[in-house]
């Protein structure tokens, strides 16, 4: 006799699979760009039975951003009170590292939630950092504990970022370490020591086109590249929307641009402030004080290229790849040269852990200029490379 044929099971735990699938999705496309069929076809089901979990898009967007933060607020309530700061930074390594394909949508497309939403994250994040400032004031007592711990969490967090192929094991092992390293930094010892940086000085709109772009960046930073229309940036310039048209074929286009300004001003900078610089410590101490300065001089340039290139399409983010891995480029090799030690992806994972501490630390000093603030995040991204 012929067996009947069974009816397929829906597994029990679908709900998980489409948080992680809809986690990955976010994470690599943004929230707008992100689409429910893409998420639904990621677990093997229809849209239609996806919506049977979420109603709508925001919802699920909304679950996986409570989820990826969820995780980590488990991991550090898990380890004893009296524990020490190396079992806390390895608690949220090995999830963060776990779970890297899914948990880097919380650090750029948070923007995206309601306010009540953003808050309930925020306290969740605040428990996490505080927990991890507990641990780093007891067994370091320097100055700036809260700044230390959450500069060492965006080390860690800098792996869901990038997409550098490195076993799983050695990752934690190097961001692990980069971590305890910042903790361990006193961001006031080096004060007043840092090279004085050169910046080029943002080009002053001469153009209609550079208008728009001056006007245009601020407000993706503001409210995000999916709430900013054409209308609003034209009545910024003084122009009707089909005017724009003039200039850019079309929004995408218009931040790209920004974007590509960015990596120009960028690219000027390091090359300015390498030319005289003859051995490799220095120039990797160049490269940070370079990239701290920028960071905070160009606060909205850098923020809108970092939260908003995955959104846009193929061919416009292409040659902003190939910008951003020319810049990264510069940085490896100079941190090998540095640190021999150390192969080309180890050292790529270290330098991506040295721009998540720029941008953590920098949220946490709300991007205040000076040359305190500057001088302290690149003593924190200095300990993060190991030097």
């Amino acid at each position: 006799m012929t067996a009947e044929p069974t009816a397929a099971v829906r597994p029990r735990n679908r709900k998980q699979l489409i948080v992680e699938a809809a986690g990955r999705v976010f994470s690599e496309h943004g929230y707008h760009a992100a689409s429910m069929e893409v998420i639904a076809a990621g677990v093997g089901i229809t849209a239609a039975a996806l919506y049977r979990h979420f109603p709508n898009k925001y919802a699920l967007f909304a679950e996986c951003a409570n989820v990826a933060v969820d995780r980590l607020v488990a991991a550090v309530d898990e380890v004893p009170a009296d524990a020490s700061l190396a079992d806390v930074l390895t608690a949220v390594t090995q999830i963060t590292v776990t779970h890297r394909a899914s948990s880097g949508l919380y650090r750029w497309e948070a923007r995206y939630l309601e306010r009540d939403d953003r808050r309930v994250l925020g306290r969740k994040f605040a428990h996490i950092v505080g927990r991890v400032t507990d641990v780093v004031r007891r067994e370091h007592p320097l100055p700036g504990g809260h700044l230390r711990a959450a500069a060492a969490l965006g080390a860690i967090g800098s792996i869901t970022m990038h997409h550098t192929s490195i076993a799983q094991r050695r990752v934690e092992e190097l961001l692990l370490a980069a971590a305890t390293r910042v903790v361990a930094t006193d961001p006031t010892a080096a004060a007043g020591s840092a090279r004085l940086v050169e910046l080029p000085t943002q080009p002053v709109p001469r153009t209609r086109r550079a208008e728009i772009l001056a006007a245009a960046i601020p407000l993706f930073e503001r409210d995000g590249f999916a709430n900013v229309t054409n209308g609003r940036i034209a009545e910024a310039v003084g122009l009707v929307p089909s005017a724009l048209y003039r200039y850019f074929p079309g929004k995408a286009d218009i931040l790209a641009a920004a974007c590509l300004q960015a990596a120009g001003l960028l690219s000027q900078a390091v090359e300015q402030n390498l030319r005289e610089v003859a051995d490799p410590h220095g120039a990797v101490a160049a490269l940070t004080t370079t990239y701290v300065a920028y960071s905070f001089e160009h606060t909205a340039l850098t923020s809108v290229a970092n939260a908003e290139l995955v959104g846009l399409p193929a061919d416009l983010q292409r040659p902003l790849i190939i910008a951003q891995r020319e810049h990264i480029a510069v940085w490896e090799q100079q941190l090998r040269s540095a640190r021999p030690e150390l192969d080309s992806r180890q050292a790529r994972v270290l330098v991506h852990a040295g721009f998540g501490v720029v941008v953590e630390a920098g949220r946490r000093l709300r991007w205040q200029d000076s040359p305190e603030h500057r001088d302290a995040v690149a003593a924190l991204v200095m300990g993060a490379l190991g030097l």
